[in-house]
């Protein structure tokens, strides 16, 4: 029966067997994180990230990755302070590289991955890092039970020649449970200043899943039985939750639409199309589904 839920082309197959879940925690090298997105980036320059939009496309690469996740926070350690104050992202100021060879954020983010898998506090991590010393620390998390993933570019999808050009980065790859690829052309934009859209899409392509996703609920909103429709109206008149059971009809049929899990952005803008129907304008013909004009309901 599962198999319904996801298109028969031979990447779905394949996805369906390794498709996981839940929370996970970022920890991000915000001077590896620049370095990669100047690879291959063209105009790619700077020294700072537009940390805004970071979250929409690290959920959006795990997502391409398998990992209907939960991104939870992002841990941004950096030499320097950018200023910026994000929800969901907490900035650990280390020794610049130069001074120590990269000690100090080593020591940070190694303590950060430590108590994240003593306490159980997520599932699953991101780690952004090409720094070898960090194999004994991810090693250790691991064998705690906690999934540990590497941020990395294209480059990583053919190993064998990594392996021979940057021995040490394709050693520490390999110790993840997953490679988590990121376009180096998406990351410039921030390098650039630009606001990205959230989601890691282009806008062209945001557009696209928006139609979608407003084809996807109107379809299943005029499935619904008119108690039910009203029922879920007075509903998010109350509260801006969004009950579970509807939540999760809605996921299946979008995952099967686009033949992935959507991203945590994705699915705030999906719940977002669906308040938009539900609290769009009424039906003119609602009373002639009883044979009754407008005002002899009395």
């Amino acid at each position: 029966m599962k198999r319904d839920y996801f298109s028969q082309d031979g990447r779905s197959e394949r996805r369906h067997g390794e498709h996981r879940m839940g929370s996970c925690m970022a920890l991000i090298d915000g001077r590896f994180l620049i370095w990669l997105a100047q690879q291959g980036a063209t105009g790619a320059s700077g020294e700072t990230v537009n940390r805004q939009g970071l979250l929409g496309l690290l959920s959006q690469a795990l997502s391409q990755a398998g990992l209907d996740v939960d991104l939870r926070r992002i841990y941004w350690y950096s030499d320097r302070s950018d200023g910026q104050v994000m929800d969901d992202q907490i900035v650990r100021l280390v020794q610049a590289h130069n001074a120590d060879g990269g000690a100090s954020l080593l020591r940070s983010l190694g303590h950060d991955l430590q108590k994240l898998a003593e306490h159980h506090a997520c599932d699953h991590v991101l780690l952004a890092s090409d720094d070898e010393r960090c194999l004994p620390l991810i090693d250790e998390a691991q064998l705690r039970g906690l999934s540990v993933h590497l941020l990395c570019d294209e480059s990583a999808r053919n190993m064998p020649h990594m392996a021979r050009t940057d021995p040490g980065w394709a050693r520490l790859l390999a110790q993840g449970d997953r490679r988590v690829v990121i376009h180096a052309q998406t990351l410039a934009e921030l390098l650039q200043g630009k606001s990205p859209n959230g989601v890691g899409l282009s806008a062209e392509d945001v557009e696209a899943l928006r139609q979608s996703m407003q084809e996807v609920v109107t379809a299943w909103w005029s499935e619904e039985p008119e108690d039910l429709r009203e029922d879920l109206r007075d509903a998010l008149q109350v509260s801006r939750g969004i009950p579970q059971e509807v939540d999760r009809q809605l996921l299946l049929r979008m995952r099967q639409r686009l033949s992935r899990a959507l991203s945590l952005p994705e699915k705030k803008m999906l719940r977002e199309t669906l308040r938009a129907v539900v609290s769009g304008p009424v039906a003119p013909a609602e009373p002639a589904l009883v044979g009754l004009p407008p005002d002899s309901e009395d």
